[in-house]
């Protein structure tokens, strides 16, 4: 009786050839140093297809040249170089083509000087190329069959196997190692982001007389903006850019910073401190970069300011509806030393009640309309939303030129030094929405507290404001969410003026009256309680733009 087979039974060449791909892929799958897997793999694939030896030979980026990353046999010829279109190895590569050579003597590409530099004897080579698709990542060659024979079909169909496996693995790999590499690298921007964001100085009540905003184009920024207290309450302050983007700009603009910041207590006035930067920034600068940048000293007692500036954006004069260019500076810091060897010439300028607005180029080459702002653009916007109180009026500029969500082509940073001695004692904008009352009332009561008013007055002058706002939020805005109203308080001798200022559809001031209180139905008396409070209660011509400015004077007698 004969007996039959299994018919699924492989025979033993092709069971252990199956088996030798299984392993190394699995090997590689497992790899965390895939090209050591390689290594180790070399050796069981040399082993198993009987070759005397074998070489693992992977493209170097850069020069582009295969170089032999392993060997197995008895010469080590690791770090071997072959340049483009050298040899079997580079047919294989260039072809995308396993090569099988079953002779040495007769293929004309073959290189007989590494036989010659090492004593071994190369008769026969089988070569199969190391890529996916069109991506070729190098080679994986074996050295004569043991016993004297050659390397057949069944070899090449082995070999193929296991180099299209290799390279896949070696492809994830490098995917990997660079996912790696960039999940860091952006861990890296984070931390010196956050790094930057603290020095920069933390944001003060709207009163304060200097404000800023910055906004880099990438995680990390060449702008930087600070304010440094000086006795006698003097103000330093300084803004500035440096050259070029990304880290090595951010690097400079931590070092010029801190340099600021050290410099602005120890030396007189802002023309020493450039004088003294540019200095350092010659001495160890980096080649090809530089600092544009203004630094000044506000005394806020009477208003005026000293300004230097190297080669920075000319800073703007607001005063009234006037504005007003200042032109005079030196060239950027580290780039002429000799320029700053007499110092740095210095401005004196009276603000008589207006703003000084300093900014990088990051905001006058914003795009408007497919055309830079330029400086005229700039002059534009800042009219345009003058009557916000300083934070705001910051936030409402960047947001036009830099809408939230827009990719910026430079990092945006913005300064404005105010004359505050007859400023406000509160000027803030709020959203006219009932969620606001209560903000607005917390902040109008510790501005009167602040002036010593007794309590009674305080509660009476609170009632009249809140009840002012809940008019626009009710009839104004009619209950939307859109809207916003500015309170502004202000004393004058001894009368407190409260204006507040809507965005609203205008309103008729003759329909706005009390009511009789003889009409007894629920509501509509809020009118009544406003004058009863107030000394003066009147609507005023708003600036153009705004939709309702409601004027309430308090006398103060006394207090």
């Amino acid at each position: 009786m004969a007996v039959v087979e299994n018919p699924t039974q492989l025979p033993a060449t092709l069971a252990d050839d199956l088996d030798l791909i299984a392993e190394m892929t699995g090997d590689f799958a497992r790899s965390y140093d895939i090209e050591e897997t390689l290594r180790v793999g070399l050796a069981h694939i040399s082993t198993r297809m009987e070759a005397e030896a074998a070489s693992l030979f992977l493209m170097e980026e850069g020069s582009g040249e295969l170089v032999c990353r392993a060997c197995f046999g008895p010469t080590d010829v690791t770090g071997l170089r072959l340049p483009n279109g050298q040899g079997i190895v580079w047919r294989a590569v260039s072809r995308n083509a396993t090569e099988l050579v079953q002779d040495t003597r007769d293929d004309p590409d073959f290189a007989a000087r590494v036989d010659d530099d090492t004593g071994f004897r190369t008769r026969s080579i089988l070569c199969a190329p190391l890529s996916v698709r069109d991506e070729r990542l190098g080679a994986i060659e074996l050295f004569n069959k043991k016993g004297g024979g050659s390397f057949d079909s069944d070899d090449v169909r082995v070999l193929q196997a296991l180099a299209a496996s290799a390279a896949l693995a070696l492809i994830n790999a490098r995917q990997a190692a660079a996912m790696a590499e960039r999940q860091a690298l952006s861990r890296e921007l984070a931390l010196a982001s956050d790094i930057q964001r603290a020095m920069l100085p933390k944001e003060r009540c709207a009163e304060f007389p200097i404000h800023g905003i910055n906004l880099p184009a990438r995680g990390v920024s060449g702008d930087f903006f600070d304010v440094v207290e000086l006795p006698g309450g003097r103000l330093a302050f300084a803004i500035a850019d440096v050259s070029g983007k990304g880290m090595n700009a951010a690097l400079l603009m931590a070092k010029t910073a801190s340099l600021f910041r050290c410099l602005a207590k120890r030396l007189d006035g802002p023309g020493a401190l450039l004088q003294a930067i540019d200095s350092e920034l010659a001495e160890t600068g980096s080649a090809g970069m530089f600092v544009t940048m203004v630094a000044g000293v506000l005394d806020p007692a009477t208003g005026r300011v000293r300004l230097a500036n190297a080669g920075h954006e000319p800073p703007l004069l607001c005063c009234g509806a006037r504005m007003s260019r200042i032109d005079e500076g030196l060239p950027p810091l580290g780039v002429i030393p000799e320029m700053f060897a007499a110092g740095c010439p210095e401005s004196e300028i009276d603000l008589a009640g207006g703003a000084l607005y300093l900014f990088t180029d990051g905001l006058t080459e914003a795009d408007d309309d497919g055309r830079m702002l330029g400086s005229l653009g700039v002059e534009r916007l800042l009219t345009r939303h003058r009557l916000l109180p300083a934070p705001e009026r910051l936030r409402a500029v960047v947001a036009e030129v830099a809408p939230e969500g827009a990719a910026l082509k430079d990092d945006l940073t913005m300064l404005v030094v105010e004359d505050r001695r007859d400023g406000p004692l509160l000027r803030r904008l709020y959203p006219a929405v009932p969620a606001s009352l209560a903000e607005v009332r917390r902040a109008v009561t510790g501005a009167l507290t602040a002036q010593g008013l007794e309590d009674s007055v305080v509660g009476d002058i609170i009632l009249a404001v809140d009840e002012a706002c809940q008019n626009v939020v009710r009839h104004a805005y009619g209950g939307s969410d859109s809207g916003d109203m500015i309170v502004e308080l202000r004393r004058k001798g001894c009368e407190l003026v409260i204006d507040l200022l809507d965005f609203a559809a205008p309103v008729d001031p003759a329909r706005v009256v009390p009511r009789d209180l003889d009409d007894i139905r629920p509501g509509g008396l809020g009118t009544h309680l406003i004058r009863e409070i107030m000394d003066r209660v009147e609507f005023l011509k708003p600036p153009a733009g705004a939709g309702n400015l409601l004027r309430m004077v308090k006398g103060l007698g006394n207090q």
